[in-house]
């Protein structure tokens, strides 16, 4: 008798079975990882002053700065606002993550 139940003999979990799923999943995963790698995600601060482009893998893209936004007597605003337009891409990376990867797989990678 095994020690090890529900492997092998009767009443068991099918492995082939459970292959296959798991190689389904790992085709999901790379298809969504390849999914956030493309894409790009805007976020903005200041009504438009700043934006930030992003990749799904929260990798930045660009960064693009109107020049009513620089004041030379407020550099700390306008880091703020470079700040905020990067958290704002992120948070859309993070849903976007959410929504592609495999149920229950999203925030792994």
């Amino acid at each position: 008798m095994s020690k090890f139940k529900g492997f092998g003999g009767g009443g068991g979990m099918n492995m082939q079975a459970m292959m296959k799923q798991a190689q389904q999943l790992q085709q999901q995963m790379q298809q969504a990882q390849a999914e956030l790698e493309d894409a790009e995600l805007e976020g903005s601060a200041g009504g438009g002053m700043v934006t930030v482009t992003l990749s799904g893998k929260k990798k930045m893209l660009s960064v693009k700065i109107k020049p009513d936004a620089v004041d030379p007597d407020d550099v700390e605003m306008l880091e703020d606002l470079i700040l905020a337009a990067y958290n704002d891409a992120a948070e859309k990376a993070d849903e976007l993550e959410a929504s592609t990867m495999p149920q229950g797989m999203g925030g792994m990678f």
